[in-house]
């Protein structure tokens, strides 16, 4: 049975220093007092007290058996006395009689400033509500390239000369910029490159803006003899006494996966679905089937 019964219906306004009013109400029936306010100005104006004045009259009224619930516009602030403080709340305030309202409600009333004296604040930081981080999970991201326009990034093609038969001058380059270029020792061919079959090979630009090699006669370094490749910045490629390296700037090769260079941590990577294009992308060093 509660020692006391409360009775309120108070309306109520306070004019500070400065002028402006602030309404309020306090309304109980029994043993639970509530008291709203419009303007927190009253409250905050003066600081804030400490958790260390304000023990000893929430103990005091929880011994009473009454509680008092302090409101602002934008929800309850606080409230003392009787009432369930949540376990949470309670390595904060160190009491089980003082139970914190809304984050939304306190943090305007910590805004306006704390009390600078002994004692651990009415109001905890702002950082420890919640007291766990909120982790958003399963988050879905959609897959990017750094690829830019079709055909960007200079592809080319440059001849590589041995360091000891190098004669110092600027290696000669072929910018890859048809859809197809045929090499071999045909007159006609794209590349003109004696020794070799008439048609020998072809570098092929598909229409995943890729630069495919399709050998023709023999081919060896770091391409398939036997098949078409992808061609990758570095990408050696020895017909006859010519030896060729690929290069394209690596913001537009596409590279492993969807973007970006191929290699790196675990060197393969295992084939891929890619939404642009609805194929599965296989690893750089793969030939292409």
């Amino acid at each position: 049975m509660a020692e006391y019964r409360l009775d309120i219906d108070v309306d109520f306004s306070y004019t500070d220093g400065t002028g402006t009013v602030t309404n309020g109400t306090a309304r109980a029936a029994g043993t639970e007092v509530t008291v709203s306010l419009d303007s927190l100005a009253p409250v905050g104006g003066g600081g804030l007290p400490s958790l260390d004045d304000v023990r000893p009259f929430a103990d005091m009224l929880a011994g009473k058996g009454v509680s008092v619930t302090l409101a602002g516009p934008d929800g309850t602030i606080l409230s003392l006395g009787a009432v369930n403080s949540p376990a949470t709340q309670r390595l904060v305030t160190r009491s089980a009689n003082i139970k914190l309202g809304k984050l939304g409600a306190l943090m305007p009333l910590a805004r306006q400033g704390r009390r600078k004296a002994a004692g651990v604040p009415l109001l905890p930081p702002a950082t420890p509500l919640p007291l766990l981080p909120t982790v958003r999970r399963n988050i879905t991201r959609r897959i990017t390239t750094t690829h830019y326009t079709r055909g960007s990034g200079r592809p080319r093609l440059i001849f590589v000369q041995d360091a000891a038969s190098w004669t110092g001058q600027v290696p000669r380059e072929v910018t890859l910029d048809q859809e197809s270029l045929s090499i071999g020792s045909d007159p006609g061919s794209g590349l003109l490159l004696e020794g070799l079959d008439g048609l020998h090979a072809e570098v092929v630009h598909d229409g995943r803006d890729e630069y495919i090699l399709v050998p023709h006669g023999s081919v060896s370094g770091s391409v398939s003899g036997t098949g078409p490749s992808v061609l990758r910045t570095g990408a050696r490629i020895q017909m006859g006494q010519w030896c060729l390296a690929f290069f394209r700037e690596e913001f537009a090769d596409h590279g492993r996966p969807h973007g970006g260079r191929s290699g790196g941590e675990l060197a393969y990577e295992r084939p891929q679905f890619d939404p642009r294009t609805g194929t599965m992308e296989r690893d750089s060093n793969e030939s292409v089937t």
